[in-house]
């Protein structure tokens, strides 16, 4: 049975930083990616690496302030978050993908964790 679970998100001040886990079991997975929604939006991309390369690939707006990164060893993927600002608030969702090589699209992932709240306060 696949299973992605995800860490706790939490409140945090602007400025502030919080990482994120996602751990996966079940099955081998090509690619990870993390997305989020915030209330009245569409899920929409933030991150994305694939296991075997590692190479990673960012939404414009997190650029240079967030990084993703896995655990092997773990069959882990973090999201580390720094410089959170307000506009960050949403519920994050890890997802996994069978065989890409890491997409920006909610259409190509086919497994998705429990989603976790993180609020970002001014």
């Amino acid at each position: 049975q696949v299973q992605l679970v995800e860490s706790e998100g939490g409140l945090v001040q602007a400025g502030g930083s919080l990482r994120l886990s996602c751990a996966a079991s079940g099955r081998t997975f090509s690619a990870m990616g993390w997305f989020r929604q915030a209330p009245g939006k569409e899920r929409e991309f933030v991150a994305t690496v694939a296991w075997r390369h590692g190479i990673p690939s960012y939404a414009d707006s997190v650029r240079g302030r967030f990084i993703i990164f896995i655990n092997n060893a773990k069959n882990t993927v973090y999201l580390q978050m720094n410089t959170l600002e307000p506009e960050d608030t949403a519920v994050y969702y890890c997802a996994a993908d069978e065989g890409g090589w890491g997409s920006r699209s909610v259409l190509d992932y086919e497994y998705w964790g429990q989603g976790t709240q993180v609020t970002v306060s001014s």
